[in-house]
Parts: C-alpha cells; structure tokens; sequence
C-alpha cells in the first residue's frame, strides 16, 4: 500500500500560496570547539541523523487528476547535499545580517519535486560563532511520522529510529497510483467526501483534524466563532517578503515578574507563559502608539496561543502535549499588573475547560528531548488549520531545556523558532526558552511590519515595564 498524506497533511499542500510558504524554520546559534566546526562536518552529522527517519529522504507525488491525496515517495535520486547548504554572511556578520539572511531564505517556498526540507551551515558571524538554519514543511513534521530537523541534530537520541529506512523503493506507477485511488474510493467512500479541499470549508471538521495530529488542545471554535478577531494594522494582504528579528530576554526576569506581582493566594494561578504573553501585550501597545494608533480601554488584539502543558515553574515540560487557547491580549488596559491577570485568568479557564472535557495527550507523549522545535512545528500546523477570521496572530511559547546542549562539542548558544505568515497577517511570534533565557523570533510581513524591528525594541521595554511596576522587579 502507498503512503498517502492525511487530510490535514494535504491541506497544507493546496492552500500554499507563492506568498504564504508553509514551513517552518528554526535559527540556532553555535560556539565551535577548540579543534573547529566545518560545513564538511555537518553536513556528515545532518547525513547520520536522517538515516534512521525515512521521510527526510521522500518526496511528495500528486495521484494523476488528483483522485485522491497525494502520496509519499522514496527520492530514488537524493541528494544530501543539495539539502543542506553553505552560506557565509556579508560583514561586519552582525545578528543584523544574520536576521536579513533568514528573513530571505525562509520566504522562499521549498522544492515540492524534493523532500520538503533544507538546513543552512551560516559562517562568518563576527563573534566567532557559527549559525545553524532549518525548514521543514508543514505536511512533513506531524510528530508521529517525522520530527522537526533542529530536533534531530540537537537530540537525536531522544526520537525512535524508523526500522524501515533503508533502501530507497522503487517509486510508483502514475497507473498504481490511481488502481489505489480508485480501490480506496470503494472500500471506504466516506473518505472521497471527506476530500481535504472540501474539508478546509469547515473549520470545526479541520480543527478535529488537527486535535487528532497534535494531541491535546484546548477546544475554544465554538466559544470564538461567532465573534471575529478585532480589527488590526496587523491583518493585512502579505506580499512574498518577509522581515526577521531575534530578541533575547532572561528566563529569571520573567519568574521574578511572576513572584513579586502574584503573591498570597494567587501565586499559583499565573505561569510563566502568562508573564509571557503580558510582554508580549505591552509591547503590541506600545508599538501601536508610537504608529499613532488609538489604544482605548477595550481594545485587544485575539492570539491564537499553541502552548505545551507546563508546570508551575514554566521552565519544564510535563508532557509533550499541545493546548491551543484563544486569548484576547487587552492592550487597552493601562497598567501592566492588571494586563498579566487578565491574561492569566483567561489562560486559565481555557485549560480549565479542557480539563473538564477529560481530553487526553495524544500523539506527542513520547517524544523527549529537545522538543521545541517539533512542537513549534505543531503549533504551526494547528493554527493554519484553524479560520484566519477568528485571531490576529500567532504566538508559540515552547520550554526548552535550562542546561546547555551540543552537537559535537559545538554548545548551543542560542536558539529562535521561525513561524509561518498566514493570509492577511502580517506578524508570527514564536519564543523557546533555554538555558536560563527567553529567545524571540518575530517573523513579518516586509511591508507591514516595516518597523519589525521597533516591535522587537518594545518586547524589552514592557518586560522592563512589569519589572519595574510597583510589587515587581529585582529582589533585593
């Protein structure tokens, strides 16, 4: 039997559009080892990771006049090397033209006539260190078939090995394919009227699928649905470019936030996600004023939150399942402490539900390791496959491990999740946790967004803001 893509995994492929590519990327920063890092040897690590997980190595073939999904091939002519690829920025090799790289090449869609992945050895930082860039499609990295690439070389060991690789198998007859349409249309006819195409104008059947793929979620369509996202200068028609920005914060400043503005019985109720996301709502506030926008009391801005299901520390997975909540940032609330409580006591009644609901963690439970980029990869899948209409943006808070990792002596210094633009919004904010710090990848529209890089300066500014407003700050 061939390897059809599901309903979900199919959606992706139809709605991509030259200007909305759906992929997902991720920017890690590296310290070489004494004895030196080269492109010759990651290109042998990248080549050692993949070998033991067979989608890397298979592309996508369309069923001839599309009677069914398309399926998944062995790439009989692989090439690694076309893959993973070697750049060097131009000088001075600041963050700032690492950002420009980025922001490049991850507005460019993957090849569909090859396996949709490719990863980038990036030299000539100035500091000495060197970058490392994946992208991975959106109907590829599902969790249970394939794990995103930054996954597989910061962890390897974590992700069970597909006993299958091996061997390339001969690739399908265009009249194979179509016997197998054609068979799988009359033992399971339910399955033609549940075509993907048709599938994607019903936003809750969508939703289902994507519950299904990404484990748990927190199911709030039916709460939302009938109340559009608010109006935005966010939302707007994305062109082909796009900017990029890294931020990077202190984990200690967000749990100090956290402590010193939640004492007594409500300690317990905020998380460090919610901390977070109050940044993150201070700095959409802000940004809008000094574009001159009126921010009244009521006004918010709607977030579709994929977060994985932390402790109270917020600092640690607990499962590798997903929740995905729709929160009304209040922009419009002036003080910041009351901003952070809204925001957590909305966190909070969301997950609540799900809870009540007794869903349980699906598909993700076994993976381990360094699993942010994986879960980014899912977040993703699950908001493009949600209706656009019902949120202004996407934002990701994946945890991370707090000790230093490494890829053959090269230390992580640094990571950034890249997330997709949907249609008509301009702006995706994803951030991972790490090693004792919060990094930002904010990832925009290049004409929307043409003050990116101001949004980024306002992210700093309001963590400074509830650190400094009265019950927060440094201890001392």
């Amino acid at each position: 039997m061939v390897n059809r893509l599901g309903a979900l995994d199919a959606a992706f492929l139809y709605v991509e559009e030259p200007t909305l590519p759906m992929h997902v990327g991720s920017v890690m920063v590296f310290q070489p080892p004494a004895e030196g890092f080269d492109y010759d040897r990651f290109i042998a690590v990248v080549g050692d990771r993949i070998a033991g997980h067979t989608r890397y190595r298979q592309r996508i073939r369309a069923v001839p006049a599309r009677l069914d999904n398309p399926v998944w091939v062995d790439d009989v002519h692989f090439d690694l090397a076309y893959h993973v690829r070697r750049s060097a920025l131009p000088a001075p090799g600041s963050r700032v033209e690492l950002e420009d790289f980025v922001a490049r090449i991850m507005a460019r869609p993957l090849d569909r006539d090859r396996p949709l992945w490719e990863a980038y050895f990036v030299e000539g930082m100035a500091d000495g260190t060197f970058a490392i860039i994946t992208k991975a499609h959106q109907a590829m990295v599902d969790g249970i078939h394939a794990v995103d690439l930054a996954h597989l070389i910061i962890d390897p060991e974590a992700v069970p090995v597909d006993e299958r690789a091996g061997e390339p198998n001969p690739e399908p007859s265009g009249l194979r394919l179509v016997a197998d349409a054609v068979l799988g249309s009359v033992i399971n006819p339910a399955r033609v009227l549940q075509g993907v195409r048709s599938g994607l104008g019903d936003v809750t059947e969508t939703g289902r699928r994507a519950v299904e793929t990404t484990g748990r979620v927190v199911s709030t369509l039916a709460r939302v649905g009938a109340r559009p996202a608010p109006s935005s200068p966010l939302n707007a028609p994305v062109g082909a470019a796009r900017r990029y920005v890294m931020v990077e914060t202190d984990l200690d400043d967000y749990r100090q936030v956290r402590s010193r503005l939640t004492r007594g019985r409500y300690v317990d109720d905020v998380t460090i996600n919610d901390v977070i996301l109050a940044t993150v709502t201070g700095a959409l506030r802000s940004w809008m004023q000094t574009r001159g926008l009126p921010v009244t009391g009521a006004a918010t801005v709607r977030a579709m939150v994929p977060v994985s299901i932390v402790d109270g520390s917020g600092d640690q997975l607990t499962d590798a399942a997903m929740a995905a909540c729709f929160i009304d940032l209040p922009i419009g609330e002036n003080a910041p402490s009351m901003r952070l409580h809204q925001i957590s006591f909305a966190m909070r009644q969301q997950i609540e539900s799900a809870s009540a609901e007794g869903v349980d963690a699906g598909s993700l439970v076994s993976i381990g390791g360094f699993a942010p980029p994986t879960l980014h990869s899912l977040g993703a899948r699950l908001g493009s496959a949600m209706s656009r209409r019902l949120f202004n943006l996407v934002i990701t808070n994946v945890p991370g491990p707090q000790q230093a990792l490494h890829v053959e002596g090269s230390r992580l210094c640094e990571t950034y999740p890249v997330m997709p633009l949907g249609r008509e919004q301009g702006l995706a904010v994803g951030l991972t946790s790490y090693d004792g710090k919060v990094y930002f990848g904010l990832n925009g529209d290049r004409e929307t967004l043409a003050d990116l890089g101001l949004l980024a300066q306002c992210i700093e500014d309001a963590l400074t803001e509830l650190r400094t407003t009265p019950g927060a700050g440094r201890s001392s």
